[in-house]
């Protein structure tokens, strides 16, 4: 298997990029890492390492899309980032996936109209976020690629996450839930409710409306929102995730008695954060483009580039690409109901 990985994503690369490619290529050494960035960079940083015996391959890119970017703009003037070179390695079967910790606007934009495109009947490519929750993963889409959404996108995005679900995660029927302030059929807005009139009649397990609580305690393992929707969860998430860290430290540490429980107890917290941990996933898949495509976050440490390299080598192994091409071409269409 031959993943690349741009060694120019993170908000501070290359370090924690090299690290986490240097992690992965230990831990499955038959494969072969593409490091695409500034060559000069890489090799610096990679001095830094002990790679002997490992398979890691350098392709220079002289540009770098940066976080603060403009997506549209970027993708097309500069045509010789470190996105356009590893995506398009991947568009000539010269690797097998792409993954990145970069712009995500640049990824789409790159991905979409100048490298790989989107796979035949895809309306419009959805970003995916892995929820790492206490009961098992859950599939997230759309989280950030497409603000504004018609019905019909919310139902493709169901399919594609269905066909994610089976193919990488190993659920044998997923269910799938759309994103909604009420369970009742007739709660949410113009778009869910219509959404969920299409998805009632597809060829999917669809199980109705979910509030953000459900998708919490593993009633789904599918939730469909559009993208602005989705992201705002996300972010409330983290940030609500980071202040209930914050809160149980400062309690903890409030008094000698509670800092001797908490010594106690370190090793439960310990346990507790490396499930929920969001670097043990890395990132998620940007879904509906004609290749194999994983984005992990700006502030990705070492552990979450390693983490996100195996995310790709799950979509590869699980020929999500294709199975998302089988799934429009039949699972997609709607059904009569009885």
């Amino acid at each position: 298997m031959r993943i690349v990985l741009d060694a120019m994503g993170s908000d501070q690369y290359p370090v924690p990029d090299i690290a986490g490619a240097v992690m992965a290529a230990r831990q499955w050494p038959d494969d072969e890492i593409i490091l695409v960035g500034r060559e000069d960079i890489i090799r610096t940083e990679l001095q830094k390492h002990d790679t002997q015996g490992l398979q890691l391959e350098i392709v220079p890119a002289t540009e770098v899309i940066e976080m603060d970017d403009p997506p549209a703009w970027a993708a097309k003037e500069k045509r010789r980032s470190s996105m356009h070179v590893g995506m398009g390695l991947v568009h000539t079967g010269d690797a097998d996936a792409y993954v990145t910790a970069g712009n995500t606007g640049g990824v789409l934009a790159v991905a979409t109209l100048y490298t790989l495109r989107r796979i035949p009947g895809v309306k419009r490519p959805a970003l995916v976020a892995i929820l790492p929750l206490p009961v098992g993963r859950v599939v997230a889409l759309d989280i950030g690629a497409n603000a504004d959404c018609r019905p019909e996108y919310l139902r493709q995005f169901a399919l594609m996450g269905s066909v994610y679900a089976q193919a990488v995660l190993g659920c044998d029927q997923p269910r799938v839930a759309l994103l909604s302030n009420g369970e009742e059929p007739g709660k949410g807005n113009t778009l869910v409710k219509e959404a969920y009139s299409l998805l009632s009649k597809a060829s999917l397990n669809f199980i109705g409306n979910v509030e953000p609580k459900e998708v919490l305690t593993g009633k789904t393992d599918v939730m469909v929102s559009d993208g602005f929707t989705g992201n705002v969860l996300i972010k409330t998430l983290e940030a609500t995730a980071k202040m209930l860290t914050t809160l149980i430290r400062q309690e903890i540490t409030a008094n000698p008695i509670t800092a001797i429980g908490g010594l106690l107890a370190k090793p439960a917290f310990n346990r507790v954060a490396q499930r929920i941990n969001p670097s043990e996933v890395g990132g998620g898949p940007l879904l509906g483009v004609n290749g194999i495509v994983i984005v992990g976050h700006g502030r990705s440490d070492a552990l979450a580039i390693k983490s996100a390299i195996g995310q790709a080598r799950k979509a590869v192994q699980g020929n999500v690409v294709a199975a998302i091409r089988d799934g429009l071409a039949h699972k997609g269409k709607a059904k009569e109901k009885s």
